[in-house]
């Protein structure tokens, strides 16, 4: 939100304070409170009629600094607050150190540091003392608006060449500068500013991150509205940051999510290939039959199958119930599909239509959010009369996950969480929450109840979700897709814009519909995004008007899909090896170039190629004729798909045909490889070969098993032209490929390849 007109005056009709001066401070072992006034006191009057800020700062967790800025205290806090599992003041190591004038709080390599005789500011410093970002004059202040309404403001200062990435998948520039963002969910497709996944949190290009610790709407102006500021803003009496230290920005990564949560580890079958029913297709058990059928004898390994809406009777979304008149035995139907080795998942979604008998009995129940006025909140838009199940609500989450039990009882192994954005103000939640601070937080109680109830029912490790809206922590339910994009080459550009967004903003895993969801591809959009979309953390087939079976796009679209799901089974070991990261270190599986070269600055407004897991650069091909343009780092790279090698640092232009892509290997990595391309969840050391690329020396390389576990570590030593690798824990034999020369070894134990 804006409020000033331009640098020297403030928009008509609003009013603002800044902390000016420091009037009291108060000192602890690992925390201070600083009492600013809004205008300079030169005598004891001035202290009447006049507001302070009250400015905590302390440490919520090692290597964050939070700074709280309060105008009046005693607003009732009736919550949601993100839960914040890696919240822990007590092992923050936060120390306070006083010299002068100046007092310092400082938590790992992050120190805060403020002046007490000067002019009103903080200053943030990393371990070497360089100074990351900074409160300056008018940083810190309260404003109401011509609405009476009051607003707590915070500004960061920007450094010149400084980036901001990230404030959850959003489909504008990258890179945010410029931008004003508001964290606010909505429905509105991937071609405008408005989100499904709204992150208050964002991480810069100098080596630190920000939270905003506020689940309800907070307003961006990243360089908008004063230029040189990032500014953000909270219609509330307080207003609450942390400033999340690195240097490296996936230390900041690793930080920010030990606090708000690290993504569960998907089962390793859910990174093979998803095919849907589409959405307002005509489809039946013999339609589906016929989809399973055609991929199986075209060779195209299929590993899920989604029935999309209408596997409910129109006009009642969600009941939960299938359609009888089109599917008349739902549940020989999943045997049967499931004979096939398919995994089955069901799209739902937290509205439950008027015409449904679950209306009746939610309202009965008091599991329906309701007006204040005790009326159920209804509207017309999605479903008729449709109705909002209250999630605040233990006894209303009991009853939802009860009618999803039934569908797992019948054999559906996973559900897309659909929805969750649309969610109204102008109501009374059952908790007591604050409506506006429920807006954005309604998703994270959706999928956080669904995702346990799988946790539940199906295992520990065995959860997965295909979820679109999410706030901070939502990471911690994976997985999650783009939402509903044009079948078109731009959309499938600024898809994956906000899918490198949102991974800058926390998120682990993160999906797409191939093809696009509006309208029908064009072959050529099609078959490029196949490429796209089996090189990402997960991989659905899916539309709205038109199926996405490959041959309905010809017979070269079939050849890719064939191609480009083998191709991803092989890697299994090596992509779920990234997705165990993820899940240790909140490092995401699908990586912006700056995570893996950030002191490349080539690499800082890269949005169209990115990093498949630490080894694999992958850049998608946006045009029909094959050409594209990327950039290759430092080093000799070597392309997975043709052996051919490139040395960069270089600006590559290429044209590829639909079977290709540039999918570049890493100077110096190992690659694990496996034996099996017909499943992404097989026994991923059975025919295993390590593909090393380069030269390699005290190099290790691990295996996973299905947990994300250590199944196998490989040690590699070179002595002349003779490479020679040790396995340890398995007594397995393996393959060893010097992809330079071309040298093979293989054995059990250690394995000595000579001419590598």
């Amino acid at each position: 939100m804006k409020f000033t007109d331009g640098f020297w005056l403030m928009r008509e009709g609003v009013r603002a304070s800044y902390a000016t001066e420091i009037r009291d401070l108060s000192v602890g072992a690992d925390r201070f409170t600083a009492y600013a006034a809004v205008k300079r006191v030169a005598a004891r009057g001035d202290t009447l009629n006049t507001p302070l800020i009250t400015v905590d700062c302390f440490s919520p967790a090692e290597g964050i600094i939070g700074v709280r800025t309060t105008h009046h205290a005693g607003k009732a806090r009736r919550g949601p607050d993100f839960a914040l599992p890696g919240l822990d003041p007590a092992a923050s190591g936060a120390r306070t150190r006083q010299d002068g004038t100046l007092t310092e709080l400082t938590s790992g390599p992050v120190t805060l540091r403020m002046d007490a005789d000067g002019p009103w500011g903080l200053t943030f410093l990393d371990a070497e003392g360089r100074r990351l970002t900074g409160v300056d004059a008018k940083g810190t202040a309260f404003a109401t608006t011509p609405d009476d309404a009051h607003h707590m403001i915070a500004q960061l200062a920007l450094d010149i060449g400084e980036n901001v990435y990230g404030l959850g998948e959003r489909f504008t520039p990258y890179v945010k500068n410029g931008q004003s963002v508001d964290i606010w969910q909505a429905d509105g497709g991937t071609s405008s500013e408005l989100a499904y996944k709204n992150i208050p949190f964002y991480l810069s290009s100098r080596g630190y991150g920000v939270f905003v610790n506020h689940p309800g709407k907070v307003s961006f102006e990243v360089g908008s509205e004063s230029v040189g500021q990032v500014q953000f803003s909270v219609e509330d009496q307080s207003l609450e940051y942390y400033i999340v230290a690195g240097p490296t920005p996936k230390e900041v990564l690793a930080r920010y999510t030990a606090l708000t949560g690290r993504p569960a580890l998907p089962p390793a079958w859910s990174f093979g290939l998803w095919l849907t029913t589409s959405f307002c297709t005509s489809y039946d058990e013999e339609t589906v039959t016929s989809f399973v059928d055609g991929m199986a004898e075209r060779g195209i390994p299929l590993s899920v199958f989604h029935f999309d809406c209408f596997w409910m009777r129109e006009y009642q979304w969600s009941d939960f119930l299938w359609d009888p008149d089109v599917f008349p035995d739902p549940e020989g139907m999943l045997a049967r599909l499931k004979e096939r080795g398919l995994r089955i998942s069901m799209w739902i979604n937290p509205y439950i239509a008027q015409k449904s008998e679950l209306f009746a009995e939610g309202a009965e129940l008091g599991h329906l959010v309701r007006r204040p006025n005790g009326d159920v909140w209804q509207w017309d838009l999605w479903q008729p009369g449709m109705a909002l199940v209250d999630f605040t609500s233990p006894a209303a989450r009991e009853w939802y996950t009860g009618k999803l039990r039934l569908l797992l009882d019948q054999g559906v192994d996973c559900f897309k969480t659909d929805f969750g954005e649309r969610v109204p103000t102008d109501v009374v939640w059952h908790d007591g929450s604050d409506p506006e601070r429920m807006h954005n937080y309604y998703a994270q109680i959706y999928n956080r109840t669904v995702f346990e109830l799988l946790e539940k029912e199906r295992g520990h490790g065995e959860a997965v979700l295909f979820a679109r809206s999410a706030t901070a922590g939502g990471q911690q339910f994976p997985v999650h897709w783009g939402g509903d994009c044009f079948a078109s080459f731009t959309a499938m550009a600024e898809s994956l814009r906000g899918g490198l967004s949102l991974s800058l903003s926390g998120f682990g895993f993160w999906s797409h519909d191939i093809g696009g969801f509006e309208g029908t591809p064009d072959p050529a959009v099609f078959k490029r995004w196949l490429a796209f979309g089996l090189l990402s953390s997960h991989s659905r087939l899916h539309g709205n008007v038109s199926y996405r079976v490959p041959w309905e796009f010809g017979e070269e679209a079939v050849d890719v899909a064939r191609k480009f799901t083998l191709l991803k089974h092989r890697l299994m070991p090596y992509l779920y090896g990234a997705a165990a990261t993820a899940h240790r270190t909140g490092i995401p599986v699908m990586r912006p170039m700056l995570l893996e070269f950030p002191d490349d600055p080539a690499t800082r407004t890269l949005d169209r190629q990115y990093m498949l897991g630490p080894d694999l650069l992958v850049a998608p091909v946006f045009t029909e004729d094959g050409q594209v343009e990327y950039y290759v780092p430092e080093g000799t790279w070597t392309h997975l798909l043709t052996g051919e090698t490139v040395t960069g640092p270089a600006w590559r232009h290429e044209t590829h045909g639909f079977d290709s892509l540039p999918v570049l290997v890493r100077p110096g990595a190992v690659l694990p490889w496996g034996g099996d391309d017909r499943r992404p969840d097989g026994d991923w050391l059975d025919g295993l070969t390590l593909r090393v690329f380069g030269e390699v020396t005290g190099t290790s390389v691990t295996v996973p098993d299905h947990s994300g576990a250590t199944a196998a570590t490989f040690r590699l030593t070179r002595e002349g032209d003779s490479l020679t690798v040790t396995s340890e824990r398995i007594d397995r034999p393996y393959r060893v490929v010097a992809e330079a020369t071309g040298a093979v070894g293989e054995g059990k134990g250690t394995v000595t390849v000579r001419g590598a």
